[in-house]
């Protein structure tokens, strides 16, 4: 297999085979290997054990998932389909908690079904197949469109600094953070670009190094405490993060570790952007202190990565997976229908009034 994880997309749909196909990320970057999953429960497991990962690779894979269950239910009429179509949306959507495209994703399948409920079962199917298409190729195109909109936020020769992994490999194309990076390189441009390892998964050293690599790009990898000092050292003109929740607020939920970044960024004066769709931003929400925080094992902190265990046993581990970043500290959040600026209850609003009036992107 190519290892080059540009060449092939993160997360498709095998419909000749009833499958799931996904880049299994806990591998990375050791063993470039696709799944094909094709069990409901395969695809929940996937989620939660993140072997596909990231907000809105998240959401198409739930897509698909609960296309490929539909496909399965064996009910002969409409309201029977239906209700085994629920228990499944809500099994998957159980998952994890924090990222919004998981839930945003099954809702909006789950409405395409509802468009008459009084048609045939096969119908409903075919509603699901090509909602879930849509799905993934609007995250592909939102993909594009953010990294237009953040490319126009940088200079050639730029340092830049990410954190976690916001790439392809955690959408269907081209990613949200990585995506003005990506296609900055397309255009001949040269970026210098610092990944924090990302502690204690470490999704910035083996996905957001080994995507970068692959894609030609000047990377240096350093541990999360090194960011004050990289950032002293005038190394860097732009932070670029994803996020998994963003409230109305502006205050956007990322993987651990974004908000002090975002501190020192501000200590520093350098512009810390949030990069997503908006499918990510939950406006239910007034502030980021609503947002549901994963909890994830001990066992990522103390042994996951060791030959042997790091951490004496009986001791108490705290390993959220997520904080929330103030909106204070946020030059500008960019999503699919432009940059959002301070005040984010006004200017987010500005964007979902255009969204809703059916404006492209």
């Amino acid at each position: 297999m190519d290892e080059n994880i540009l060449h092939y997309p993160t997360v498709a749909l095998d419909e000749e085979n009833g499958a799931l196909v996904i880049l299994d990320q806990t591998r990375l970057p050791g063993e470039v290997r696709l799944l094909r999953l094709t069990e409901t429960e395969e695809v929940r497991d996937a989620i939660y054990r993140l072997q596909v990962r990231g907000a809105p690779a998240i959401g198409v894979a739930a897509g698909f998932g609960l296309y490929l269950a539909a496909k399965r239910i064996r009910a002969e009429t409409p309201d029977a389909f239906l209700e085994a179509l629920r228990r499944a949306k809500e099994f998957l959507n159980a998952a994890r908690p924090t990222a919004v495209n998981l839930s945003w994703a099954l809702e909006r399948m789950e409405r395409a079904a509802l468009e008459k409920r009084d048609g045939p079962v096969s119908a409903i199917r075919e509603r699901l197949r090509r909602e879930c298409v849509a799905i993934y190729d609007e995250d592909v195109r939102m993909c594009r469109r953010i990294g237009e909109y953040g490319l126009a936020l940088l200079h050639d020769g730029d340092g830049i600094l990410t954190h976690c992994n916001a790439g392809q490999l955690a959408t269907s194309r081209y990613g949200t953070a990585l995506a003005p990076i990506h296609l900055g390189r397309e255009r001949g441009m040269q970026f210098r670009v610092f990944a924090d390892e990302t502690r204690p998964l470490l999704q910035g050293a083996r996905l957001t190094a080994f995507e970068l690599m692959a894609d030609g790009v000047d990377t240096t990898l350093i541990c999360d405490n090194m960011v004050s000092q990289v950032m002293q050292n005038g190394w860097i003109q732009a932070v670029l993060v994803g996020c998994d929740r963003v409230a109305a607020n502006g205050d956007a939920c990322n993987k651990i570790g974004t908000s002090g970044v975002a501190i020192l960024a501000r200590h520093y004066g350098i512009p810390f952007y949030v990069l997503g769709p908006t499918s990510t931003v939950d406006m239910r929400l007034a502030s980021g202190a609503e947002i549901p925080i994963e909890q994830r094992p001990a066992e990522e902190v103390t042994e996951m990565w060791y030959r042997e265990r790091m951490a004496p046993r009986g001791v108490k581990v705290y390993n959220p997976a997520f904080d929330v970043t103030d909106h204070r500290l946020i030059a500008g959040i960019v999503t699919e229908y432009g940059v959002a600026r301070p005040p984010y209850t006004q200017s987010l609003a500005d964007i979902f009034r255009r969204k809703e009036a059916g404006e492209a992107f």
